[in-house]
This record gives C-alpha cells, sequence and structure tokens, in this order.
C-alpha cells in the first residue's frame, strides 16, 4: 500500500500546475488543457464565459463556484460541468478555499465532436439536466480521477516515445466523456438542494434580459423587475456577480450574437438581433472578450459559413 502511495504523491508531482492567481481564460491548447490549481483563487472573480466546455474536478478541500443564479458549494470528489457561453465565476468563502485543489480541463465542442460516435454525443453532459454539479460513488469517481490526473501529467515516465502522449490523451479524453455521459443520465448523482444557492435577482435579471435582448434595454426597467431601487439594484448586483449590471448587459448580447453567428446569420444580422445600437459598438466588445472579429469568428463554424 505505501508504494502505491508514493506512486500517485510522483504522479501528481508532475501535474501540470496553473497558479491559483491566474486569470487567463483563454485555452492555450488548440482542442483541450487540462491543469491543476491549488489554494483560493484570486482570479475568475467576476463573471465570464468561453466558448469551450469546462470541468471543475475537487480533489481535496472545498471550492464553490457561481453559475448564472445558482452558487454550488462543492467538496473532495464531487464534478461542476459548465457549458459553452454561461456566464460563471468562483465564489469565495472565507476560510474554506485556502486547501483547495482541483483539476480543471477545458475542451473545445469541435474535439468533443471529433472523439464522440453516432450512438453517442460525448458532449450532451453539458446540456441542461436541473443542475451543474455531480458527485459520483467512489469507485466511478476514482476510475474519472485516474483519466483526468493522466490528462494533467506534464509527462509520461512509462511511455517516453515520441507523440505518443497527444495519442494516449485523446484515449483518455474519450473514455473519461464516455462514462461522465453515462454516469450524468443519474438522477441521484445530481447535487442535492441544500447544496446549491438560488440568487432570484441574477434569475429575474437575466431572464428579463433574454426576453428583451433585441431592445434597448434601461436600468429603471431592470430595477422594477426585482422590486428595488436602482441604486440599491446596482450595488447588490455587483456584489453578486463581480460585474456592473451594464457589463451584464453587453455580454448576455454577445452571447446571443455569437449564438446567431453559429447558426448561419450574417454579421449585420447578428448585431441587429441582439440589441447593440450599432455595428461599431458591437465589433468593439466582440474583438474585446473574443480577441477575434464577428466575421473571423463565424468562419470557425462551418456549417455557418451560408449565413
Amino acid at each position: 500500500m505505501k508504494s502505491i502511495e508514493r506512486n500517485d504523491r510522483n504522479v501528481e508531482r508532475k501535474l501540470r500546475q496553473v497558479d491559483a492567481a491566474d486569470e487567463r481564460q483563454y485555452m492555450i491548447g488548440e482542442n483541450y488543457e487540462v491543469y491543476e490549481k491549488q489554494g483560493a483563487p484570486v482570479g475568475a472573480m467576476t463573471f465570464h464565459y468561453h466558448d469551450f466546455y469546462e470541468i471543475i474536478y475537487v480533489l481535496e478541500g472545498e471550492y464553490s463556484s457561481m453559475i448564472e443564479d445558482q452558487t454550488y458549494h462543492m467538496k473532495k470528489g464531487d464534478f461542476l460541468l459548465i457549458d459553452q457561453n454561461v456566464m460563471h465565476k468562483y465564489h469565495y468563502v472565507e476560510k474554506k478555499h485556502d486547501s483547495s485543489r482541483r483539476i480543471i480541463l477545458w475542451v473545445t465542442p469541435k474535439m468533443l465532436a471529433e472523439l464522440s460516435g453516432e450512438e453517442m454525443d460525448l458532449a450532451s453532459c453539458f446540456k441542461d439536466r436541473g443542475s451543474c454539479a455531480y458527485h459520483f460513488p467512489i469507485y466511478y469517481e476514482e476510475m474519472l480521477q485516474g483519466y483526468l490526473l493522466r490528462l494533467a501529467m506534464t509527462e509520461l515516465a512509462e511511455f517516453r516515445q515520441a507523440g505518443a502522449k497527444p495519442v494516449l490523451d485523446r484515449g483518455y479524453l474519450t473514455l473519461f466523456f464516455a462514462y461522465l455521459n453515462m454516469l450524468c443520465t443519474r438522477k441521484e448523482y445530481l447535487f442535492a438542494q441544500d447544496e446549491t444557492v438560488t440568487h432570484p435577482l441574477v434569475e429575474q435579471t437575466s431572464a428579463y434580459i433574454d426576453r428583451h435582448i433585441g431592445e434597448q434595454i434601461s436600468l429603471e426597467n431592470l430595477a422594477a423587475q426585482v422590486h428595488m431601487s436602482k441604486y440599491h439594484f446596482l450595488r447588490k448586483f455587483k456584489e453578486l456577480t463581480g460585474m456592473t449590471v451594464h457589463a451584464f448587459v453587453i455580454n448576455k448580447r454577445l452571447i446571443k450574437a455569437c449564438e446567431a453567428l453559429k447558426e448561419g446569420a450574417s454579421v449585420t444580422e447578428s448585431w441587429q438581433r441582439t440589441g447593440f445600437s450599432d455595428y461599431t459598438s458591437y465589433l468593439r466588445n466582440f474583438k474585446v472578450v473574443f480577441g477575434v472579429s464577428p466575421k473571423k469568428y463565424k468562419e470557425f463554424y462551418p456549417e455557418a459559413r451560408l449565413g
């Protein structure tokens, strides 16, 4: 048993690590990235989103994350699944996260599509099942953990052949997502209601914006939805999300614009449908968030090029 424990510690020391203060929310790899973070993060404190899927697995300690209007309080062994273009942030709980260790997996829709077969869509586990968080029986958890640890390793001592790791990684990713998708269909593995906190203020604000995305949206109307003065609403919203109401509306518009582009809408249609006052404002905000123009973004999606 001791030799096994030593081997496990040696494996963990080879894991790729990213500093908890790192605020990067873009991938370095083309199709996937896996790394470990330790301690309470000082980055990712405000709402953000990305055009790839994210999985957070808690190795040790506790960790909390706010996904749209719900906060999930996670413990050792828990998995959190975050879909594309979903607003989320780290939720700090004082003195509880200092010993947190977690594995982060980022993967593109393209990669999962390539790994999927005709009978199984490996991205289906990210679709709405009433919760984003899961706790699996220990046997399945350790199996999934094993695949993640191998993916996060910076080297494979037993396979030093050039080019071996990318090939093995594809196998680990396929196995990980195949089992994960089967497990996520089991409702008994979903987080219990007392492990989550719902934020009606964010829920009602987000729902109103979605309903009126193509229109002008005033602060007065948003505050009225939650029966608050606009100044109290501004303070409370920033406190919960780490983001101003104005920035939240802009980002919701950008998310919808991206969806329109992927569905085949033209660049002009994408900004006119989503409530931007003019193309200049749309282009400026789009480039800041995604690092490319809407036209370039559209080229990443072959099915959208016909629009």
